[in-house]
């Protein structure tokens, strides 16, 4: 098994911990390490993924790159970072990103294509996702007219918080409201047309916008198994559950032996780790066309 860092140091950095990235600041910029902890069910697990870390960053750099929306990308080469001369540099070759310091915007920016998770859960019992009405007679992971903007409200802890709408141009305004609405909607359009010709179905995603001098840009993650739902358009078929290149894998392997999901999880078995690193690395090499090579 390869070398997991579930956890990076970079000393006399200060440093905060997400769930599955260590953020650094540097002064004028940050160090975003993508690790290879997992997190499912509010929890990040004890056991990582191999590569998750080097997968994520790099699929980000690869739509960042892709697209021409103005992003927080400074450069994911080490060596022009300008790291002080004492940081290793070899547990943060592939995972690592500099980027611009933002003012957040506090705000997931989630765009639904396809009826799944919640907003299926919601749908059987109300015939609306987030308040916003939907066609009778919808099923299970079928395709939605068109995409819809479902904000959320960005959790420290636990799980983000669905809003309205109105409630988002409340808290950032109409202007940015509507701004991030229209960008969010047409950046998932076209991720998600590039993927489908390459066997992806990219079913929903959330996306994270700060303001750089003025500007709105793109920050965080982008179109990842992580931060959206992955599934093969070969397999996909409406009115079920589908198979996923994301961590649902993972949540159902949780889901099957039982785990309270309130107490510490489980370690992970071997087979596990195995089968969710392959389903990571099919993502990376179907959306990018080139075989993925460990850093």
């Amino acid at each position: 098994m390869p070398q997991i860092l579930l956890q990076s140091e970079l000393p006399g950095l200060p440093v905060r911990r997400g769930k599955v990235r260590d953020i650094y600041d540097l002064g004028d910029s940050l160090l975003l390490v993508s690790t290879d902890r997992i997190s499912a069910f509010d929890w990040v697990l004890p056991t990582g993924i191999p590569y998750k870390g080097q997968i994520l960053n790099r699929i980000s750099a690869f739509w960042f790159s892709l697209f021409d929306e103005p992003n927080h990308l400074i450069t994911t080469n080490v060596d022009e970072m300008g790291l002080p001369a004492d940081v290793d540099l070899a547990p943060l070759r592939g995972r690592t990103a500099k980027v611009k310091k933002t003012q957040v915007v506090p705000i997931e920016c989630v765009v639904r294509g396809y009826l799944a998770g919640s907003g299926w859960k919601e749908y059987r019992q109300s015939g609306r996702v987030c308040g916003i009405p939907l066609p009778q007679g919808l099923v299970e992971s079928q395709e939605l007219p068109e995409p819809i903007f479902t904000p959320a409200t960005k959790a420290e802890t636990g799980h983000d918080e669905n809003i309205s709408f109105e409630q988002m141009v409340a808290i950032v305004g109409r202007d940015t409201a509507e701004e991030l609405r229209r960008r969010s909607i047409a950046l998932f359009q076209r991720g998600a047309e590039y993927a489908r010709e390459r066997g992806i179905v990219i079913a929903d995603t959330k996306l994270e916008w700060g303001r750089h001098d003025g500007e709105l840009i793109l920050i965080d993650e982008v179109l990842t198994p992580d931060s959206s739902r992955f599934w093969p358009v070969e397999q996909y078929d409406a009115g079920r559950a589908q198979m996923s290149f994301d961590k649902q894998f993972v949540r159902d392997w949780l889901e099957h032996v039982g785990w309270d999901k309130n107490s510490p999880p489980p370690e992970l078995p071997d087979d596990i780790v195995a089968k969710t690193q392959a389903k990571y690395i099919e993502a990376f090499e179907r959306l990018t066309g080139t075989r993925f090579r460990p850093e």
